[in-house]
């Protein structure tokens, strides 16, 4: 009579099957500690694969709305520098024209004219990092400046012949549905200052205020007038100075925002996409335990006979 092992074939199927369970979620979980992630695909994700899309997808726009952003606040950084620079240039200009009216001297006035109208002209033809022009609307290829000389500023029929710029201006979305306009126009800002300069080029042309000795009435006359245009000039620049910040004021708060929502998209993302480690390692340590247990238990049970519960005759 032949004495068998206690175990069946199918209690032997059972706790291999339970092993082969015990060592998938053995090597899952230490997938997940390996990788930090839940999951390699979205479907190892479930139900909250779509969440999960949805929010990535979310804090992609919002990087594409902080680039951009940071371009703008760029260039109203260098717009502020600028306006500053041209409503000087505005105050340096009634100076010019005060001092030779006080003085009673107009000898060295369209020197400093036309130092004024070369500088002022750089600014407005200047461009930005990637070589647009800053101040050219839409038309960014073009310098929005059109003449190179007080005389061919003077030569113009009207001082809007030597702007070139187009009438759209720069703006940027910042956030879904919010766009913020940043861009200025050479001629919204220079136009004023451009004709003060052809206006006095203009008359100097025709009384020329180096001629001496002194001023005659007229051109003192003119020159008195002057200095209130200027004063307005200087005072529009200043204005338009004050509404560039008031825009880079926006931008920085936007910027803030889109911090903000960054913060949180990624914290949510990694709420779902990301391996809890301490609770990957007790569960790694469980699964471990029942792998181990399982082995155990089925070596134990083909080791076992018959012989094992027959005691020895007495």
């Amino acid at each position: 009579m032949s004495i068998d092992r206690v175990a069946t074939s199918t209690q032997t199927a059972f706790f291999l099957n339970h092993i082969q369970t015990a060592g998938h979620a053995l090597d899952k979980t230490q997938e997940k500690i390996a990788s930090g992630k839940n999951a390699n695909t979205y479907a190892g994700f479930g139900d909250r694969a779509q969440v999960l899309t949805a929010t990535i997808a979310a804090n992609a726009r919002n990087a594409a709305y902080a680039n951009a952003t940071e371009f703008a606040v760029t260039q109203t950084e260098m717009q502020d520098t600028q306006l500053t620079s041209l409503a000087a240039l505005a105050a340096q200009l009634k100076k010019s024209v005060s001092d030779a009216v006080v003085n009673n001297d107009g000898s060295t006035l369209m020197v400093q004219v036309q130092s004024i109208f070369d500088q002022a002209s750089a600014i407005l033809n200047s461009k930005d990092s990637n070589g647009a022009y800053i101040y050219s609307g839409a038309k960014t290829d073009t310098a929005p400046v059109t003449v190179n000389s007080l005389a061919a500023l003077q030569a113009l029929p009207s001082v809007a012949n030597a702007f070139a710029n187009g009438d759209i201006k720069k703006s940027v979305q910042v956030g879904d549905g919010v766009t913020v306009a940043y861009g200025i126009t050479a001629s919204d800002i220079g136009t004023g200052l451009m004709q003060a300069l052809k206006d006095i080029t203009n008359y100097d042309l025709g009384s020329s205020f180096a001629a001496g000795p002194g001023l005659n009435a007229g051109q003192t006359t003119f020159l008195t007038n002057t200095i209130a245009t200027t004063v307005t000039v200087a005072t529009d620049l200043t204005a338009a100075t004050a509404a560039n910040g008031y825009v880079a004021n926006r931008l920085a708060d936007a910027q803030s925002q889109q911090t903000s929502m960054n913060t949180l998209y990624k914290g949510f993302v990694s709420n779902i996409q990301d391996t809890d480690m301490a609770d990957a390692a007790t569960q790694l340590s469980l699964n471990q335990t029942q792998l181990q247990a399982a082995l155990q238990v089925t070596a134990g049970l083909h080791q076992l006979s018959l012989l094992n519960f027959i005691g020895s005759g007495g």
